[in-house]
Parts: C-alpha cells; structure tokens; sequence
C-alpha cells in the first residue's frame, strides 16, 4: 500500500509536526506533500522522508512568507499527482486535504482546525492585518470559504483532534469525525518534589491565547508569573507587567520540562483547539487553571488536574485561583494528576489511529 501524508508546511515543529511524526513512525515508508518545506527547522525524523513540495515552495520567500501565498495554495494541491498512493493522510489547519484522490483511494484527514482565518477567527485576523491584506481578505477568504466546503467531499473520514474541533467541522463542512486526541510524549516529563510559590504561563505570545489576560490579572493580585515563550505581543506585554511577573523567553526543553515541574500551577487562559501544554504539564504532576471552554473541557477535569473558569475576565481568573490556593483539595495528586495524562500518550493515539485507519480501509 503506497501511503502519502499531505501536511500543510514544513517550516517549524508544533503540536501538528508531531502528529506528522506519529503517523511517519506508523507508515515508514510514507511520502510527505506540503507546501513548503525547510529541512533546518524540522526533525531528523522528518527529514529521513521522501518531501514533495507543491510550486508554492518555489516561489519568493516562501519559506518565510508562505502564508502570503494562501490564495494559490488550493491550485497547488490540486495540482499535485496522487494517483499512485492508495491512501492519503492529510493533517489539517491550513490547506491540506483539498488534493484530488484517485477514485478508489482512501483519504482520511487529521483535523487539528478548519482554517481559522477563514472561518471563526476571521474577524480577529482581519483586524490585526495591514492594510493591503485587510482590503483583500474579504475576496480571498469568500472563494477559499468555497473551496474549503467543497474539498470536504473529497475526504471519506474525517478525524477532530478534540471535541471543539468535532464541533466545528459539523458546523462548517456538515460532517461528523471520531475524536482522536493529539499524541504528547508524557514519558519525556517527570514529578518534581520541589514545587516554587510562581504560577506559569507558556506557548506563543498572540492575542487569541490570551496572554494578556493573565498578566492583567497577575499585576491585580500581586502574584508570582513566570512566563516562558515568545510572540508578537511579547514587548508590550512585558512593558505593562509588574515587577511579581518574570519573562523568560523561549528556553531549551530541558528548562521547559523543569518549569512544567515546578509551578504551582500552570494558567491557560485562552480557547485552544485541543492544547498540548496543559498535558504535558499534568504529565509533570501539576495542575492546570484553564478558560473553560475548547480544548481545555478534554484535557483538565476539575476535581482531578484543575479548575476551569468560565469568563475571559481578570476577576474569573482570580477567582480561580483564590479557589485553588483556598482549597488544595480541589485537585487530585500529582501522582493523580499524571495518571490522567498518560491516557493522551502517543501510544495511545497510535492505537487508535491504526484501528480506526484499519476499519475505513475494510469498509472503503
């Protein structure tokens, strides 16, 4: 069986690059489509395959600029040959699962997102955008709403990363999917015995993630953040902190692994589509205080691994927290707590991938 796993671009690893990376250990021999691909900022596994770019990867600046290039991105899948793959792997959230099958191959797609930009986060980018791409978004985004809706056809399982995300591709392409959670590695991360007074916050510094919600609320109360990684609301959020809120930057995963085992608690303010943070901060024993709503209502179950508040407000926030430092008894041990991580472990998501894959292809 001739495997292709069509991924929408290489240029970095993330939550999405290590579903790639999962599916590759299942299929070794597997051929990667993408749109552009830079072999120094992927792993070695990824970069011991077979990589197909499509002409976007030809064009100038992609490699950097690749999201420019959006509108020709559905032409250049459909004008990639699939006719000699059997089945078609296609990991979702930019354009990816619009290529064009041979008739009786399979082709299931791992949604991690239906295109945000298109659909529920379309406002928010249009109004963070220049002004060039402000006055095109409205056309661009029309015909790939289109094209979007009609390549679901193409696609004979769909699979949503989380129950948020099962919800959204019923709402916009009128399909159910399985839910199979994302693989997390939760044997990298360990249980510390010392755990500090600071609460963390970590990921990438943009406005759907909220950060600024947790400094507003830390400034209030005068609590210790710690806050690990970059983005483009960093400068001006580090300009607002208090002197109780220390920004630390992107660090070796060595250093990440110990500030997951260390706080006192990790707060996740925004609405994420499944979020692998969380997990890997239980995976170290920690608890988890998260917006309750996305991602967050599968990963944190509060009595166990967390609390979940349920207004993007400072004082919701804070609120949480009071409860939490209040009532430890609100979440589980950290023996507990881990316990509930290792159901999202690779194996896992291996397990249940190779079923479900196995009963599409018996029932194609």
């Amino acid at each position: 069986m001739k495997v292709a796993i069509v991924h929408y671009w290489l240029v970095g690893m993330r939550g999405g690059e290590k579903v790639l990376e999962a599916f590759l250990d299942m299929y070794p021999d597997a051929v990667i489509i993408t749109h552009v691909y830079d072999p120094e900022k992927v792993s070695a596994k990824v970069r011991q395959h077979e990589v197909r770019e499509t002409f976007i990867g030809r064009l100038p600046g992609a490699k950097k600029h690749y999201q420019k290039y959006l509108p020709f991105m559905p032409m250049a899948l459909e004008l990639m040959d699939m006719q000699e793959f059997d089945l078609i792997l296609s990991s979702e959230s930019g354009p990816a699962k619009g290529i064009i099958p041979r008739p009786d191959a399979t082709h299931i797609s791992y949604c991690h997102s239906p295109m945000r930009y298109i659909w529920d986060h379309y406002h928010v980018y249009r109004a963070q955008a220049g002004r060039v791409t402000r006055l095109a978004m409205p056309i661009m985004a029309h015909k790939l709403r289109i094209w979007d809706v009609s390549t679901a056809a193409r696609v004979d399982q769909f699979i949503a990363n989380s129950s948020f995300i099962r919800q959204r591709i019923g709402k916009y392409y009128r399909r159910d999917a399985d839910v199979i959670f994302p693989p997390v590695d939760t044997e990298e991360f360990q249980i510390s015995n010392k755990v500090g007074e600071h609460y963390l916050l970590a990921g990438e510094m943009v406005s759907y993630k909220r950060a600024d919600l947790a400094i507003d609320a830390f400034n209030q109360s005068g609590r210790k953040l710690v806050v690990v990684g970059d983005g483009e609301m960093r400068e001006t959020l580090e300009r607002k902190s208090g002197p109780n809120i220390t920004f630390l930057g992107r660090v070796p995963f060595p250093e990440l692994k110990k500030q997951f085992a260390n706080c006192r608690a990790l707060i996740f303010p925004g609405e994420e589509d499944f979020g692998i943070i969380p997990v890997e901060v239980m995976a170290s024993g920690r608890p988890v205080i998260a917006y309750g709503r996305g991602g967050a209502l599968d990963t944190v179950a509060e009595g166990v691994s967390g609390l979940l508040f349920n207004d993007q407000t400072v004082e919701a926030l804070n609120a949480a927290i009071d409860r939490f430092e209040k009532d430890p008894s609100l979440v589980g041990s950290p023996q507990d707590i881990r316990a509930l991580a290792q159901g999202f472990d690779t194996s896992v998501f291996k397990e249940k991938m190779s079923g479900l894959i196995t009963r599409t292809l018996q029932d194609a």
